[in-house]
């Protein structure tokens, strides 16, 4: 039986200071009551909370371990420098001791996701978007990953002088990192990613051979046909013109965000790929999985296939226009999908079993 079975919760990422904040819907009192439905319709027992705030964070994760939520912390702070990026984690993992000391059996904290691409001085280019597409790509993940390595070693060193709980750090699934280091074995790894069952479960059961309990700390399918397809893992349909339009006061009111490729919903599909991936990690004994996400904002939902940027999001509730609100839950400016349903089944059965 997975042991933590929760969902990935976003308190507001951002490619940076300047850039589009993935929570623009977010609040204290929305936060609150997103958890408590995660926790008590959701039926998980495990967030994994991701932003750049560290106030966001610490303040989720204080009211997530009240209500009983087991907490993987993930300070983000993307296309940073090493040194940046360093210093922030130590300082937020600082923060975050005297909730620990609270709660000890509530929190892990993590001190990464994706550096290599989403941290700056591993693979060359300042954004995000350059790195990925950086011939040196290939040479970086096919190397002994030095770089990776020797800055996850100075990390762990630096949180855990000033936190004394569990560390981890949320991998890519080509990155070589040195387990020994942390407590928990933590990689996003999609099932998609593997080009079949028998080479997913085989790198899962090197992960196995650490010694160390196994979290899979970001699993999810778009909600739409081919939903399995790991091309949407990695694009956001969304026409840039009309993404820009939905954060300009002034164009919000007059333009409809606007797909760059029809792809028509299919909400089943989505529910069913999650429910077989949550079963295959439960029968292969992986300790923890956080699936990918529960909400996406900046994806809203639309009836017409030209506007429904959410069929290709990974969350499963559909964000609803930018004041709409849903009829399951009339407070929040969501609707649960099919796959809502399916995963709270699903983790009510674990729970009751």
């Amino acid at each position: 039986m997975i042991r933590q079975r929760g969902v990935v919760y976003d308190v507001g990422r951002s490619m940076g200071s300047l850039s589009i904040n993935w929570r623009p819907d977010y609040t204290q009192a929305l936060m609150r009551r997103e958890l408590d439905i995660i926790r008590t319709d959701l039926h998980a027992n495990a967030v994994r909370l991701g932003g750049r705030a560290p106030r966001r964070l610490l303040a989720a994760a204080d009211y997530a371990t009240s209500i009983g939520l087991n907490v993987w912390l993930g300070p983000e702070l993307w296309n940073a420098t090493p040194q940046h990026t360093l210093r922030y984690i130590t300082e937020v993992a600082a923060a975050a001791e005297p909730l620990f000391r609270r709660r000890p059996d509530r929190l892990t904290f993590s001190i990464g996701n994706e550096l290599t691409l989403l941290m700056r001085g591993i693979v060359p280019g300042r954004s995000h978007a350059q790195r990925s597409r950086s011939p040196r790509l290939r040479e970086v993940v096919l190397s002994r990953q030095d770089t990776l390595r020797a800055f996850l070693a100075e990390a762990e060193a630096s949180v855990r002088r000033v936190y004394s709980g569990p560390v981890s750090y949320s991998a890519l699934p080509f990155e070589r990192v040195d387990w020994d280091h942390f407590d928990v074995v933590g990689v996003n790894y999609y099932r998609q990613q593997a080009s079949t069952t028998d080479q997913y479960l085989a790198k899962i059961s090197r992960l196995h051979a650490t010694g160390k309990p196994v979290a899979i700390t970001e699993l999810g399918f778009a909600a739409c046909r081919n939903a399995d397809d790991p091309e949407f893992l990695s694009t956001f349909n969304a026409a840039p013109l009309s993404l820009l339009g939905m954060h300009v006061p002034v164009l919000r009111q007059l333009i409809r965000p606007r797909v760059r490729t029809v792809h028509h919903r299919d909400e089943q599909a989505q529910a069913r790929l999650l429910i077989d991936q949550l079963q295959l990690l439960d029968h292969v004994g992986v300790d923890r999985a956080f699936v990918m996400s529960f909400s996406f904002p900046l994806a809203p939902y639309s009836e017409d296939p030209c506007h429904d940027l959410d069929a290709t999001a990974l969350s499963i509730v559909r964000a609803l226009r930018r004041g709409q609100h849903g009829t399951t839950y009339p407070d929040v400016g969501w609707e649960p999908k099919e796959s809502f349903h399916a995963v709270a089944r699903y983790y009510r059965q674990q729970e009751a079993g």
